[in-house]
């Protein structure tokens, strides 16, 4: 099995532990990265879209159980444990969040590569773990499901509402017409009028007042809409 150029998200707070791995793993030809920030590891998790997560428990600001758990609610991407913690809780705990495996420190490299060889064979495609998700303003939204979620809650969008954020979202800061998004919608088989447009833009933004959001899609008077970054 090739595991060339695959992603692998390593997170782990002690830098020498994680130059060490880093090193090993990228002989093997993993592209290994680490979070830009510990309180807030899914942005990076989103951004760099891993096909394999490895873990510590004991991290700063939030635990391993933690992101586990976010990770887990819109991802199935494999993930592993690595953890000096031997107590038998919090293996079951990890298994119970959805990991993968779970190794205790100290342990051997060639040990590492086996269990990682042995996910990527069990696992699905590559490059399935993490399609699909966009991060805009602290929320993911998934793409499959037809939801954006922030801070542990979904909320659940009707398939032109979701439609609508999703073009907003990936414009990037920029105006989209009335115009334009009609046609959009209308090309994708999701016909609108100039009213519907209107109600389906209102319903938006009050499903998006629950994570405070609501202000991010800006009308822009006589041009059309943009999704803001807060």
């Amino acid at each position: 099995m090739a595991l060339v150029d695959l992603k692998i998200l390593l997170i782990e707070d002690d830098d020498a532990i994680f130059q060490s791995l880093k090193e090993r793993l990228e002989l093997w030809s993993f592209q290994v990265t680490s979070p830009e920030r510990f309180d807030d590891v899914m942005h990076t998790f989103i951004k760099v879209q891993p096909q394999l997560v490895i873990i510590d428990i004991q991290l700063p600001m939030y635990d391993g159980f933690h992101w586990c758990r976010e990770i887990r609610a819109v991802s199935k991407v494999p993930i592993l444990f690595l953890s000096s913690r031997d107590h038998p809780l919090d293996m079951v705990m990890a298994m119970n969040m959805g990991a993968d495996d779970y190794i205790q420190k100290p342990f051997h490299m060639d040990v590492l590569m086996a269990q990682i060889q042995a996910i990527f064979r069990r696992t699905y495609a590559y490059g399935e773990a993490a399609a699909d998700l966009i991060e805009w303003n602290g929320s993911i939204i998934d793409m499959k499901r037809g939801l954006i979620r922030k801070n542990g809650q979904d909320v659940l969008l009707t398939k032109n509402e979701f439609f609508i954020l999703v073009v907003l979202v990936q414009a990037k800061d920029t105006v989209i017409s009335r115009h334009d998004l009609i046609r959009k919608l209308w090309d994708d088989e999701q016909f609108v009028n100039d009213n519907t447009l209107t109600a389906n833009i209102t319903r938006l933004r009050q499903k998006l007042a629950v994570f405070q959001l609501e202000e991010a899609i800006v009308t822009k008077k006589g041009l059309g809409y943009m999704a803001a970054t807060l």
